[in-house]
């Protein structure tokens, strides 16, 4: 390649890269795979090798993340937030940790820490006196957004550090979206006819993003914190001790880091992570390697855009292209009709895909699908694969357009389609499919997780008639139970314990198995933590559902229509006279702190915090934050327009406090 060949193809792929750096980072809406990216970017690299002149300082080479977005104010990064490069196979690791030790001058046996790469949003946290005080994205490296409002929603991020914290401490860290929140996330907004998230990393970055910090607080977000911005600023001298010293100011790390002596447990360590990479409950695209000792990292110092002592590890693409051979229409167990991909078998990250969702009706038509096309195919762990897009230069002109059915494939009932919905569905209660469904659902890990239970066991029950509904789960006959294909009395009787220890089971958890339109996992802990017991929930309106903290009109409106069916009403009672028992509420583990005993309840507009804001703070510092005025509230916060709540509460002898005398006792 010449040199104008090569400015040619440099502005081409800084305009490329820029474009799809905005919407990956920015947007949170990438048109191209994270491989693509990669690729595209190792392409600039090696040209900016060959060609040295052409590096400028707006090269993508040079940057990191995007630009901040002007809904949020600015916050500056004392010390930059940079990326990582990239190694995809050991010889390229091996080459790294060369021209690390060339760097060095030394040929002395370093020390590593390997730690899984988690698939997130980059954050830095800001604490001063042990108290948050700012919490960010990476934005550009050296300015992010500020998000502080919406981090003090997740709930794995302490408000307040151990007394031995210093001074000041700037902490980094990952926010992600475990696995099947994500899903549970795709599926709700399926039924809303939102725009699906690519990825549980789009999902969090989406998230953290909200104007409302309401909406980030009703998604179960976590955090990982990896390593400090400022080194002087922890009694530690090497990242195994400062991982150490993370967990003791109650911060989260990943439990899976590794000290490595050598290559060798380097290595080892990767493929123990490419083992575990599905079983994990959060998305990895690799392992971050770092030089140990934080005197040789000050040595090897950074470049633009990353460090010099620290590589990421890229696990294999999660995607292929396959060939859609047929559409299969699926019945959900709330009758909802799921059209699913029947493609070509290809070998994605070591498992074979014959089958890949397309989610509804309207996303097969923004996509453009059609039978036939080549797609490109994305698989992320337990999750069933889904079809990203098609391939539009591999058409052919034999492709077949999709036509979406009049009528449930399972009982024929007329379809339909909800106003304002993107879901069509079946609207019979009593469809086979959805009476099936309802009870792998019931039963399995996002219901009361029966052991022995999974979707061909209930399957084979349904089939032999031993089961017609969820309650006939908790009156199966042994002796017909054992004399099933394949099963026998010792099986029978292991499935019957498993059942028996299930009918002990909380609130939240029987809530959730239940499978209530708009009540995920998370949706039910907040109802749990509200209601004392099932009858309370029972005779609750959606007015009240309201003012509990996290919940909408969507899932109030659809708990209250669950809860005022009849039939429903006879399967709950049908369920506690077969024996289940139900926990009242959550079980919480108590947090002692200077609030320990104390109850606060806040009305009106507070002006320094938001009220989600004050009710973490009371619960960080071991007190119980309320929804509603009741003689156990020690404490009424009132902030501007507070109601009649005030009068009520001097009725009951509750102490009342404003704003300002609530940041006094919280300390601020």
């Amino acid at each position: 390649m010449d040199r104008q060949q090569a400015e040619n193809r440099f502005a081409e792929l800084r305009k490329q890269l820029q474009y799809h750096a905005h919407r990956y980072y920015v947007l949170d809406n990438p048109e191209i795979s994270d491989t693509e990216y990669d690729r595209l970017f190792r392409e600039l690299l090696d040209l900016e090798a060959q060609f040295p002149e052409l590096i400028t300082p707006d090269s993508p080479s040079q940057r990191v993340g995007g630009e901040p977005l002007s809904a949020f104010a600015e916050a500056v990064h004392n010390l930059p937030m940079l990326s990582l490069d990239n190694v995809f196979a050991a010889e390229e690791l091996d080459a790294f940790a060369e021209k690390v030790q060339r760097r060095l001058n030394s040929s002395a046996q370093l020390t590593w820490t390997a730690e899984p790469k988690i698939d997130g949003l980059a954050v830095e946290l800001i604490y001063e006196h042990g108290l948050l005080i700012e919490g960010s994205t990476r934005g550009n490296g050296l300015v992010g957004e500020n998000i502080t409002a919406n981090l003090r929603t997740v709930r794995n991020i302490p408000l307040c550090l151990d007394a031995a914290a210093p001074e000041r401490l700037a902490v980094r860290g990952e926010v992600f979206l475990p696995r099947g929140d994500f899903a549970e996330l795709n599926r709700q907004r399926t039924e809303q006819g939102q725009q699906l998230f690519a990825n549980p990393r789009n999902a969090a970055a989406g998230s953290l993003r909200q104007l409302d910090s309401k909406i980030t607080a009703a998604r179960p977000l976590s955090c990982c914190i990896y390593g400090i911005a400022d080194l002087r600023s922890v009694p530690c001298q090497n990242m195994a001790e400062l991982f150490v010293w993370l967990e003791q100011m109650h911060l989260p790390v990943n439990p899976l880091v590794k000290i490595c002596h050598n290559l060798a447990e380097i290595k080892a360590h990767y493929l123990r992570l490419q083992q575990l990479r599905h079983e994990l409950d959060y998305a990895i695209d690799g392992m971050v390697v770092k030089v140990n000792e934080f005197n040789l990292q000050e040595q090897l110092g950074n470049t633009a855009r990353a460090p010099r002592w620290a590589v990421a590890w890229k696990f294999a693409a999660a995607e292929a292209e396959a060939v859609i051979i047929g559409i299969e229409y699926q019945v959900g167990r709330t009758g909802a009709i799921t059209p699913v991909a029947i493609l070509e078998p290809v070998h994605i990250d070591g498992t074979v895909v014959r089958r890949a969702t397309l989610h509804n009706q309207e996303e097969i038509s923004r996509k453009g699908l059609m039978i036939g096309d080549t797609v490109l195919v994305r698989r992320a762990g337990d999750v069933i694969p889904e079809v990203v897009k098609p391939l539009l230069e591999r058409r052919s002109g034999q492709e077949q357009a999709v036509v979406f059915p009049q009528q449930c494939p399972i009982c024929e009932q007329a379809l339909h389609r909800p106003e304002g919905e993107a879901v069509t569905r079946c609207g019979n209660l009593h469809c086979p499919a959805q009476k099936l469904q309802r009870i792998i659902w019931f039963a399995g890990k996002s219901g009361l997780d029966i052991d022995g239970l999974g979707l061909k066991n209930v399957e084979k029950l349904v089939e032999a008639g031993l089961i017609k509904d969820i309650p006939d789960l908790f009156a199966l006959p042994k002796e017909q139970l054992a004399a099933l294909e394949g099963w026998g009395e010792k099986s029978a009787e292991k499935l019957l314990q498993a059942i028996e220890k299930a009918k002990q089971t909380s609130l939240a958890r029987l809530l959730a198995a239940l499978g209530i339109r708009h009540i995920g996992k998370t949706t039910a802990e907040l109802l749990a933590e509200h209601f004392v017991d099932l009858n309370q929930l029972l005779q609750t309106t959606p007015e009240h559902l309201l003012t509990v903290h996290g919940i909408g009109e969507q899932t109030a409106s659809s708990l209250c229509d669950y809860f005022a069916a009849q039939e429903n009403r006879e399967l709950l009672a049908r369920l506690l006279d077969l024996g289940l028992t139900i926990h009242s509420g959550l079980k919480k583990t108590a947090v002692s702190g200077q609030l320990s005993g104390l109850v606060f309840l806040f009305t009106g507009t507070l002006s320094h915090l938001t009220r989600a804001e004050a009710e973490q703070r009371v619960k960080q510092l071991g007190g119980e934050a309320v929804s509603s005025l009741s003689k156990k509230v020690t404490h009424l916060v009132a902030g501007e327009k507070a109601g009649s709540k005030l009068q009520k509460a001097a009725e009951l002898g509750i102490r009342v406090l404003d704003e300002q005398e609530f940041l006094q006792i919280i300390g601020e």
